[in-house]
């Protein structure tokens, strides 16, 4: 009987490390579930970020092409309804001269070629452009100190 009792005690804590192997392994099986969950996750957060990234880009340039229209309609006001003749007709001129061209460059080359342009202006010109930066920054701080 002793025997028999000994028997059944043990077959009974075979099923116990069993069943203690089985929740381990659906333990790990729920991890692994729940980290490609977190990780498919994120990956769905990274592409909706980039494609609202990408959609504010799009509508910047949008919105620099737009103005760049306005400056050009804006400078061929000037040429019609301005004065043509003496120094204020010269000016008007200049100044419809310049606005028309800045428009066209926003037009065809938008934020990028304005970066591109301030970046070949600085690299040409290191020593100006570190005076308007420090000069722009004292500007700055007088306005915030009052």
């Amino acid at each position: 009987m002793a025997t028999q009792q000994r028997d059944k005690n043990f077959s009974g804590s075979g099923s116990v490390s069993g069943s203690g192997s089985n929740m381990a392994d659906s333990a790990k099986d729920a991890a692994a579930r729940a980290g490609e969950a977190v990780k498919d996750a994120a990956s769905g957060m990274g592409q909706k970020a980039s494609d609202a990234g990408s959609y504010i880009a799009h509508k910047a340039e949008d919105a620099t092409s737009a103005v760049g229209g306005g400056m050009k309609s804006l400078a061929d006001t000037i040429r019609d309804k301005g004065p043509h003749e003496g120094m204020l007709g010269n000016c008007s001129s200049a100044v419809a001269r310049t606005l028309e061209s800045s428009g066209r460059e926003l037009q065809e080359h938008g934020l990028s070629g304005i970066a591109d342009d301030l970046t070949a202006t600085v690299r040409r010109h290191p020593i100006p452009a570190v005076l308007i930066g420090v000069g722009l920054g004292v500007l700055l701080a007088r306005v915030l100190s009052k």
